[in-house]
């Protein structure tokens, strides 16, 4: 894949450029470690969840990507446990919902 600008992925997870949508971005980007590295991969994984009503979304409460697993999906739960696990991802589970924040990838020990 092609270097992916930080627009080009606001626009591959469903968001419009705006100012108030890339000071957001610039705020998660700052809260994401290895950002550069992980940013294509997100959007290869928002592709792989599409055919199971999963997505990744721009969190409201917390300046993170957010995995929405919304249809409760068994498969789309274990494609994002295999993506977190290949690209050394660290996912949150966010309370009480079918959801993850990207917190970035992992730090070698």
């Amino acid at each position: 894949m092609a270097h992916v600008t930080d627009e080009a992925l606001l626009v591959q997870l469903g968001y419009t450029q705006t100012n108030g949508m890339m000071e957001t971005l610039k705020e998660i980007i700052k809260n994401t470690y290895g950002y550069e590295s992980i940013k294509k991969h997100i959007i290869s994984l928002q592709e792989s969840l599409k055919p199971y009503g999963s997505f990744i979304a721009i969190s409201s409460s917390h300046d993170f990507f957010k995995i929405k697993n919304e249809s409760k999906s068994e498969v789309a739960h274990e494609l994002i446990q295999k993506w977190s696990e290949k690209y050394k991802v660290n996912l949150t589970k966010v309370s009480g919902k079918e959801a993850y924040y990207i917190e970035g990838q992992r730090v070698a020990a």
